[in-house]
């Protein structure tokens, strides 16, 4: 890239984050500043001081709605996350759908986490992300959906993270928390419809569990989210005893309908396999 290329990408950006957009910001920065720096390339002064001025302002945030933003976190197949909040922090998540047509799947979301704040058990609100906003907003020419989330706290990964072939005493809890959250939705009459590892946010250290994107659920199926949160933990499960892999071949040859129900004949299992429970760390 030359610099008059360089110029003219920087020019015709009409953003921080339409310039910085793609896998690795910092890596077009870097490949857009080498060729305008004003020591390497006499020339492209003014074009690298915007540059610089669009990349401030890329990590120091923009305006939607009534939410201050920062760079993305994650960009998934449906939508993009970014941090934000309304003051000066970043205690929230912002979702954008990344086609407008699938805006329809975050306003799905939202009427989901509504129902479940509204008719599920509130001690187990943690359990599930808590909708802060809910809006349509214009982004240039095309009108998106987003919605706020609240943000998992610090320690928190995915299922994806915590990897295979873990021993069943740390699959236990998780199995146990999947279930709760499970059932939870289901008795406030919602289903989640796409548990799966990357949904699944765990706590290592203290134990929490938080079931995330519930873009998915169209209609209360309980049956398929007890198979696909069965297949969660089957992936996790190592070397096991013979009881409890039977156990889980059951649950995914006839899953059951309800979660609670299964959760007690989970306890009695774990209670005859490894007696009187103990917190272990589950070290990553």
């Amino acid at each position: 890239m030359n610099t008059a290329e360089a110029a003219a990408i920087v020019a015709a950006a009409r953003s921080a984050q339409e310039l910085f957009t793609g896998g690795s910001p910092a890596r077009v920065y870097r490949r857009l500043a080498r060729a305008l720096h004003p020591d390497l390339a006499p020339g492209g002064e003014e074009a690298f001081k915007r540059l610089v001025a669009l990349w401030e302002t890329y990590h120091r945030g923009q305006r939607v709605g009534d939410f201050l933003v920062g760079p993305p976190l994650h960009k998934g197949g449906t939508a993009v996350l970014y941090p934000a909040g309304r003051g000066a922090g970043r205690d929230s998540l912002l979702k954008v759908a990344r086609d407008p047509a699938a805006g329809r799947l975050l306003v799905r979301e939202a009427a989901a986490l509504r129902k479940l704040a509204s008719d599920g058990d509130p001690r187990l609100l943690p359990y599930v992300p808590r909708l802060v906003a809910s809006f349509r907003y214009r982004s240039g020419e095309v009108v998106r959906q987003a919605n706020v989330l609240s943000r998992a706290p610090d320690g928190f990964v995915t299922l994806e993270r915590v990897g295979t072939g873990r021993d069943p005493r740390d699959v236990a809890w998780i199995w146990r928390r999947l279930l709760v959250a499970a059932g939870f939705a289901h008795r406030a009459g919602v289903a989640h419809g796409a548990v799966l590892p990357r949904h699944v946010l765990v706590h290592p250290l203290d134990h929490g569990l938080v079931l995330v994107d519930w873009c998915h659920g169209d209609r209360l199926d309980e049956r398929a989210d007890i198979t696909a949160l069965t297949r969660c933990v089957e992936r996790l499960l190592g070397e096991c005893p013979r009881r409890m892999r039977a156990f889980v071949r059951g649950c995914l040859l006839r899953p059951p309908s309800d979660a609670w129900e299964l959760l007690r004949e989970l306890d009695d299992l774990l209670d005859d396999l490894y007696g009187p429970r103990t917190y272990r760390p589950l070290h990553l």
